[in-house]
């Protein structure tokens, strides 16, 4: 077998397995629209790859995702660098998100977080900023949820042990949360 096929049939497993995730998807589309329909926010974080997914999943709110419809309130917290490097440099690179979480979170408001081994500690410190916010979150987990594990308000776990099949089954069910939420959303 080759290394394509080997990394598809991989990939069916791990995008098979997500399919349990139906009624925790469900539960994270209602927080989703529960905030933005009524003027909140998403704040969402992530490291590395999953920084690019944070990045990913605030455009498609900010912007749109297949309809036209207006613009809502998305903030990737990975996106700033010199805030970034100045917490890592004055604190700990484990409150570049919690620290952003405090600022700019509010009741009413919603994390969603990535981690696709569930041991990072930033996106750990994050939700626990929010919960002390009384705000709801989401975190996209991989592998057994890791340290991370129910933090969360929802937890979407992608098992599996390559970080790229993870990272895979959770932008297929980020897009599902997107395509869920956007036929909803007020246009």
């Amino acid at each position: 077998m080759t290394l394509l096929q080997r990394a598809i049939e991989d990939s069916i497993v791990t995008t098979r397995a997500v399919g349990a995730l139906e009624q925790p998807l469900k539960q994270a589309a209602k927080l989703v629209l529960q905030s933005l329909t009524t003027g909140h926010k998403l704040l969402v974080c992530g490291n590395g790859g999953s920084a690019s997914d944070a990045t990913h999943v605030a455009t498609e709110f900010l912007c749109r995702y297949c309809n036209e419809r207006r613009p809502y309130p998305a903030i990737s917290l990975t996106a700033n660098g010199e805030y970034l490097t100045a917490v890592c440099n004055d604190y700990h690179a484990d409150e570049i998100f919690a620290r952003q979480v405090w600022g700019l979170g509010q009741k009413g408001d919603l994390l969603i977080a990535f981690t696709s081994s569930g041991k990072s500690r930033n996106v750990r410190r994050a939700l626990e900023e929010a919960n002390k916010r009384k705000m709801k979150s989401i975190c996209f987990l991989g592998r057994d949820g890791g340290f991370t594990k129910g933090i969360a308000t929802v937890d979407l776990i992608a098992p599996g042990t390559s970080t790229a099949r993870i990272q895979e089954a959770q932008t297929l069910l980020f897009h599902v949360l997107c395509e869920t939420v956007d036929a909803k959303l007020p246009k």
